[in-house]
């Protein structure tokens, strides 16, 4: 089982194909003809006071930068990447105690009146700064004209103390686990899956797993920009990444300078909520797939709901010698929907599956669950495990789940059941228990801080920006929207919205709340 949330490698790949990049034709750079073109930046605003009640020993280490190493499947970057290591707290209620080290990444400014650091913080949970950063650059090229790009691995990520749960062999075994369980049977092997993922991450993280948390990580994010050199936090958060900021502004409401949170999560829905949303989401998405088509949504949605039905009852063959499930049907469905250049591949690989050959849809499934050639699987999807579990605090019951899937299935007929059973099996009799129902992201006093929707976006619909924007308080959630399709909506072919948020950051330049780009 998976949560379709993070900003993933392959989005990336689809928006780097469609010749998208942050390098927009209405730079924007003067902060002129936009709407509420005052600037209310707050850098002629003296500086907060620097974090108290940390040891020396933390604030006043020096970072090492060298050239960085490969990482997971990616090889080393080349060009101006340098990598170090920062040690912080493993419990910050203990800061004198023991510490990890956090591998980050930084490109140097490229031009003259230079900012400060700008953090980037890709989704996930789970997603490698070290692997995306670089992946990035081209997007952010404009930005780095007068920002250190920097990005890391969270704690539980990666080079960060990445956790792994299990095995290649493991992981493979429980792909042949029905996600949409119908008997008795398949209920009871997709809870003790569940159980025995938690206890497999319990004993790969020990002590880490209880200090795995999204608030965890915004301390570490303060002491970060404290030993970065910065009086305040720049920050670029997509995606889950836009939780991370919210709970960071909330926390250091005084410490906020500019930030950008894009695809922005919903931070009033609980973990029902939050599959509700992404059933929603990825429904409204797949819509337009089907209108762009010529088909009619509705019966092109019925269409591929008796198809993975015909798959859950028999598994298609693929090339490989496996087997496509139902599971990784909706998975490789997905996939393509996070951005409009993946359409395409999205008509061949339905259309090879009616014909009897899973293939192309258990391709597109690899992709999302970081599984190569050989058969080996990266550990993305359990550092968002092992996060999200310890922030949420509700456990749905399956007795609970099954009153609920009709509600699931009336907002999507393709991905309702599936996300339904989800909200039970995730978190199901996990080690430890989760912080909180919703996430604290009020912060009185901070900087405008802006926030980007997009129209069609699958995985964080466009509602959570403007529910971020009254939870954050009044003046500090500054609501942006693009009538676009897919995750995430700077650098994905919006010269408004690139020239906006590049006004914003490079100038403090603050649009008018509620501005449409479309």
């Amino acid at each position: 089982m998976r949560r379709f949330l993070r900003w993933t490698a392959a989005v990336a790949a689809a928006l780097l194909v469609a010749g998208c990049g942050g390098g927009s034709s209405d730079r924007g750079d003067n902060g002129k003809g936009h709407e509420g073109g005052e600037d209310k930046s707050t850098s002629a605003a003296p500086p907060p006071s620097p974090a108290t009640n940390l040891p020396a020993s933390l604030t006043s280490q020096r970072l090492d930068w060298h050239g960085c190493k490969a990482t997971g499947d990616s090889p080393a970057p080349s060009g101006d990447w340098r990598c170090a290591t920062l040690k912080v707290p493993l419990d910050w209620s203990e800061p004198d105690g023991a510490t990890i080290g956090l591998a980050l990444i930084r490109a140097q400014a490229t031009g003259g009146s230079r900012i400060g650091s700008l953090l980037f913080n890709f989704g996930g949970p789970g997603g490698s700064g070290l692997e995306m950063m670089p992946y990035y650059a081209n997007t952010v090229s404009r930005l780095r004209e007068r920002y250190d790009v920097v990005s890391w691995d969270p704690r539980g990520v990666g080079a960060s103390e990445g956790v792994r749960c299990r095995g290649d062999r493991q992981i493979e075994a429980a792909e042949t686990v029905d996600g949409t369980p119908d008997t008795a049977q398949e209920e009871k092997a997709f809870l003790q899956d569940a159980a025995d993922f938690g206890k497999g991450c319990q004993k790969a993280a020990g002590k880490l797993l209880a200090h795995v948390s999204t608030t965890d990580t915004a301390r570490d994010m303060d002491l970060m920009r404290q030993v970065l050199g910065d009086p305040r936090m720049h920050y670029f958060g997509v995606s889950y990444g836009t939780e991370l900021g919210g709970v960071y502004a909330h926390l250091f409401p005084k410490r906020v300078g500019r930030m950008i949170l894009d695809a922005v999560v919903d931070p009033t829905a609980d973990t029902v909520g939050q599959a509700e949303n992404q059933t929603r989401g990825f429904q409204r998405a797949l819509d337009d797939y089907l209108k762009s088509t010529g088909q009619d949504p509705e019966q092109g949605s019925r269409k591929i709901a008796t198809l993975l039905k015909r798959i859950d009852a028999k598994p298609l063959p693929a090339t490989s010698g496996r087997k496509l499930t139902e599971t990784l049907a909706v998975t490789g469905i997905v996939v393509p929907l996070y951005s409009e250049a993946g359409w395409p591949r999205l008509t061949a690989a339905l259309n090879s599956a009616e014909r009897g050959d899973g293939s192309p849809l258990l391709a597109l499934a690899d992709e999302y669950n970081d599984r190569d050639t050989s058969g080996h699987y990266g550990t993305t999807t359990h550092s968002q495990r092992v996060i999200s579990c310890l922030d949420e605090k509700e456990r749905p019951t399956p007795a609970e789940t099954k009153k609920r899937l009709a509600e699931f299935e009336r907002i999507s007929p393709v991905f309702g059941d599936y996300l339904g059973w989800d909200t039970a099996g995730w978190c199901h009799d996990w080690p430890v228990p989760g912080q909180y129902t919703t996430p604290e992201v009020s912060a009185p006093g901070a900087a405008p801080i802006l926030l980007v929707g997009n129209a069609g976006d699958p995985a964080t619909p466009y509602e959570g920006a403007r529910r971020m924007a009254d939870e954050l308080g009044k003046g500090v959630g500054i609501e942006l929207t693009w009538k676009g399709e897919g995750h995430g909506a700077y650098g994905n072919g919006s010269d408004c919205v690139d020239s906006t948020v590049n006004a914003y950051l490079l100038n403090g330049t603050v649009p008018k709340d509620g501005k449409v780009c479309s």
